[in-house]
């Protein structure tokens, strides 16, 4: 995996006329937004949209690796967002930063991300969503588009979560070529706050895959309408070209 990006099969779908009337939606934005955010890294997204509900968000990873591609890469996101209806919830991501391997922190960018969610919880064998971003990059020429499908299954205290997200750079001098990744997170609800589970990423742009165990939860905040949500965990190179570990870190609070 190149250290100084971050990571992050069409499935047919019973439309109804408002899922087209989305579809549509989702389509012009993609079309008109002239790109999408370069991916992140070390995240499984829920298809899930909770009307009305805002988000302040920050996650990030960093490589324990002594190699020198690796040594001192790390990242981090800071993000808002606000689901404006039930099924669609923009996110703006206002800082990003970056310090690649032998190089000084920085910050790099903006990101506009989009979470569509599909179908209602239960509503077919599983629930289905779909990511479309833009990133602008500062420290680069080419800003980047990304999207696809979001897809999740809750079976008792199981949870399962899939995404498969396509990446491509957009601007002048931009190649053809997509950059494609597919992440994968099971979880089993010990409690709200006590959810163990493993995370696995296939970031084939980069030939680089990895997976390990991570903890996740979920806080109510007494008296309030709101929530803590955190994540933690550490994720290991399966081949040479991935990082030997990534430690990953993530805490959220959402709130009506």
């Amino acid at each position: 995996m190149h250290p100084s990006r971050l990571q992050k099969s069409p499935m047919l779908l019973p439309f109804s006329s408002a899922l087209r009337f989305r579809t549509l939606i989702l389509g012009a934005a993609l079309f008109t937004a002239a790109g999408i955010a370069q991916a992140d890294d070390f995240i499984v997204y829920s298809p899930h949209v909770l009307k009305s509900q805002s988000e302040i968000e920050l996650r990030g990873f960093r490589y324990d690796d002594p190699r020198a591609d690796f040594i001192g890469g790390r990242q981090a996101e800071f993000s808002v967002s606000h689901a404006f209806t039930d099924w669609w919830k923009p996110e703006i991501y206002l800082a990003r930063y970056k310090r690649d391997p032998g190089s000084r922190g920085r910050l790099v960018g903006y990101e506009f991300e989009n979470t569509f969610q599909f179908t209602q919880p239960g509503e077919y064998w599983a629930d289905f969503g779909f990511l479309a971003s833009y990133e602008h990059q500062t420290s680069a020429k080419l800003d980047v588009v990304e999207f696809g499908p979001l897809i999740e299954k809750t079976a008792g205290r199981f949870t399962h979560r899939v995404n498969l997200i396509w990446e491509k750079e957009v601007g002048a001098g931009a190649s053809g070529k997509y950059g494609f990744r597919y992440t994968y997170s099971g979880t089993y609800a010990v409690s709200a706050a006590f959810r163990p589970g493993v995370e696995a990423y296939g970031l084939q742009l980069d030939n680089a895959y990895l997976a390990g165990p991570i903890v996740a939860g979920e806080w109510h905040v007494p008296g309030t309408t709101s929530n803590l949500e955190y994540r933690v965990g550490v994720v290991f190179g399966i081949n040479a070209a991935a990082p030997r570990r990534a430690l990953l870190a993530h805490v959220e609070y959402e709130f009506f």
